[in-house]
């Protein structure tokens, strides 16, 4: 298993391109991430496992489920093995009276049954090292002296822009309401 690294359902996203979606698989103990694209009804199943939403009636991955433990088919874990021209290929790998089984299945497939089943998520070491991806650092990961820095500079920069919209308002000679009525009263007086 050492060609194999573990991972984890980090999350489900929707592309806004497409409204595709993308399941993101995240390394175990590392911060690498695999994203896979899948259907939008086996992302949204995936999703009502993880959140275990009680369904009136099973769903595929469930009837799936439900058959490997009526004939005591015991899932072991599943695997994201292999990419090939753009596309991934899953393995279900399962146990039956001592004979260990490879099922061929879409990454999707076996994603769902992993979450159904609790067994552990594997993908290729290859297929990791080959398309997985690595966040760059974020602007929250800076030392905190700089954040405060920029937000100093940042304030300073406002209160200069501001400044001259004071001055403008202070040069500007605005009648108030009582100069208004002195001079109505003058004019009352003068009729």
């Amino acid at each position: 298993m050492s060609d194999m690294v573990e991972v984890v359902i980090d999350s489900i996203r929707v592309s806004l391109m497409s409204q595709q979606r993308i399941v993101i698989l995240r390394e175990v103990n590392a911060e690498r991430y695999l994203p896979i694209w899948i259907g939008i009804y086996e992302a949204e199943a995936i999703t009502i496992a993880l959140q275990e939403v009680e369904v009136a009636r099973p769903l595929t991955h469930d009837l799936l489920k439900n058959i490997f433990t009526e004939f005591n088919v015991s899932v072991l874990r599943v695997e994201v093995a292999a990419l090939q021209d753009e596309t991934f290929f899953g393995n279900i790998v399962a146990e039956v009276n001592g004979k260990t089984l490879n099922i061929d299945a879409r990454p999707s497939d076996a994603l769902n049954l992993a979450v159904r089943t609790h067994v552990p998520i594997f993908v290729a070491r290859s297929v990791m090292d080959s398309v997985g991806i690595i966040p760059e650092n974020d602007l929250q990961e800076e030392p905190a002296e700089e954040a405060e820095d920029m937000l100093e500079e940042e304030a300073e920069s406002s209160e200069e822009r501001l400044s001259v919209f004071e001055d403008f308002l202070e040069g500007l000679d605005i009648d108030t309401g009582e100069d208004e009525d002195e001079d109505e009263d003058e004019d009352k007086a003068v009729n």
